[in-house]
Formats: C-alpha cells, sequence, structure tokens
C-alpha cells in the first residue's frame, strides 16, 4: 500500500507542475518584437524581444488596433507583469481569445 501512495504521490506531483507550465507561443519570424507598458503603441517601451522568442499569455486586453505578420487586431498579450506585445505578431492560432481578460 505504501508504495502504491508513493507512486500516486509522483503522478500527482508530476501533473501539477506541468500544469504550471505556461504555454509559449512564437512570435513571427523575423521579427524584434516591441515589448509595451500598456495596450499601445503610445505606452513606454519596456524592452525589444529578440528573435526566435516565444512568449507566455497571462491575460489579454484590448488596445490599439495594430497590422502585423498574424493580421489586424486591437488584442494585446500580457507577457509579465505591465509587459504587454500586439496579438498580430503572436502565433496562438487563434484571432480572439486563448487566455483570460486582463483585469
Amino acid at each position: 500500500m505504501a508504495g502504491a501512495l508513493a507512486a500516486l504521490s509522483l503522478v500527482l506531483g508530476a501533473a501539477s507542475e506541468a500544469s504550471a507550465v505556461a504555454i509559449r507561443y512564437p512570435v513571427a519570424p523575423d521579427v524584434r518584437l516591441k515589448v509595451r507598458s500598456g495596450p499601445g503603441t503610445d505606452y513606454q517601451l519596456v524592452k525589444v524581444l529578440p528573435l526566435g522568442a516565444r512568449v507566455p499569455i497571462n491575460c489579454q486586453k484590448p488596445g490599439e488596433t495594430i497590422s502585423g505578420t498574424y493580421g489586424t487586431t486591437d488584442l494585446w498579450d500580457n507577457i509579465a507583469n505591465g509587459q504587454y506585445v500586439s496579438d498580430a505578431y503572436v502565433k496562438t492560432g487563434s484571432d480572439g481569445y486563448v487566455a483570460p481578460r486582463c483585469a
């Protein structure tokens, strides 16, 4: 019985670790994507992502409409605290929300 409990504990632990890993979406090829402090180009530039970057999407919110590699959209992806990128340059496989709306 102790062996079965230990095995179950390992399986449950691995499952919770896997669910804690955020999906990372690829940024459009050959794009050094600008990260802004809010959902628009009028917000402060925080940093520029390197070529080949992949980003997590914590939440999404509407903002300035941008035309990019993956279409035209007003969706902005929150990739970290105070860091947003236009969804027009992130390959999510969807034209809509793939994460909760930001508060």
